[in-house]
């Protein structure tokens, strides 16, 4: 969903349309019974979003090591939503044994949740554009024209960015480590809808430096990956393929899962080390 410049990563909606849909279901049923489950239902909530972000952190905990309170902002969207399910249903089943009039209740708000965590799920799959680099060429701060076609070969990571959006100059600095540390990746940072002069002013004053720095100024790239809002990040494997999207702010954990799905090789070093601004000179 896209409310003007920003837009929401569909496991966000996915989430908030199962929360309610198991409130309304199970609601409409625990009346009928003459129960209340509300009360429930938020704890089995509870349950699945512990569960699913502690999966995650689990899994990518090197990514939150140097900043444990990181683990607290769940605007990076790491999550298991698998393991969020199974905890949901879990807690769900304790607590209809131990309140057995709640028990029809609680079953059926579950269940809810579950076919409409399903459906959207489907549904977003579905809306997803045909995963491959665009056939768009782009012109780099000095000209010279790329074929996004022609990055194919190794992993590729496609960020839309403006220097006037705030998530996309809080991650910058990441990405900007990211690129220095996986070699085997090609960082390509696409700005949307601004000169050349607008983003030279912010990278130096941010005291930022990107190897592949293109410029969109009419927002094609944003058009032809289905890609209104910002930031988002694109990520495709070697053989051009989208494996991942990224809407919103990455944090070095949720970066590192989606390299990994796009079958990046190991980083040279990790990403919280190193300047931001090392290396060569944007081009």
């Amino acid at each position: 969903m896209t409310i003007g410049p920003f837009s929401f990563a569909p496991g966000v909606l996915t989430a908030l349309l199962a929360l309610f849909a198991a409130l309304g279901v199970g609601n409409a049923v625990a009346r009928r019974g003459g129960v209340r489950v509300e009360g429930l239902l938020w704890m089995c909530a509870a349950a699945a979003l512990v569960a699913g972000r502690a999966s995650f952190v689990a899994r990518w905990w090197s990514g939150y090591g140097a900043d444990p309170l990181r683990v607290l902002d769940l605007r990076d969207g790491g999550f298991d939503a698998s393991v969020a399910a199974v905890a949901a249903v879990l807690c769900g089943a304790a607590l209809a044994w131990r309140r057995r009039p709640a028990r029809r209740a609680v079953a059926a708000g579950l269940a809810a949740a579950l076919v409409a965590w399903g459906a959207s799920h489907l549904w977003w799959t579905a809306r997803e554009p045909a995963g491959a680099l665009p056939a768009l060429t782009l012109e780099g701060p000095d000209g010279k024209r790329v074929d996004l076609r022609t990055l194919a070969g190794q992993p590729v990571v496609l960020n839309l960015w403006a220097t006037w959006c705030p998530p996309c100059r809080r991650e910058m600095p990441l990405l900007a480590r990211a690129q220095r540390a996986h070699a085997g990746v090609r960082f390509v940072f696409v700005n949307q809808g601004e000169d050349a002069a607008a983003v030279a002013t912010y990278l130096r004053e941010a005291g930022v430096q990107l190897d592949r720095l293109l410029l969109d100024r009419s927002g094609a790239l944003g058009r032809a990956t289905g890609s209104p809002g910002l930031p988002t990040t694109l990520f495709f494997d070697a053989r051009g393929r989208l494996v991942g999207r990224r809407i919103g702010e990455l944090s070095e954990a949720t970066l590192a899962s989606h390299l990994q799905a796009a079958g990046a090789p190991a980083a040279r070093r990790p990403i919280a080390s190193g300047p931001a601004a090392s290396g060569p000179a944007a081009r």
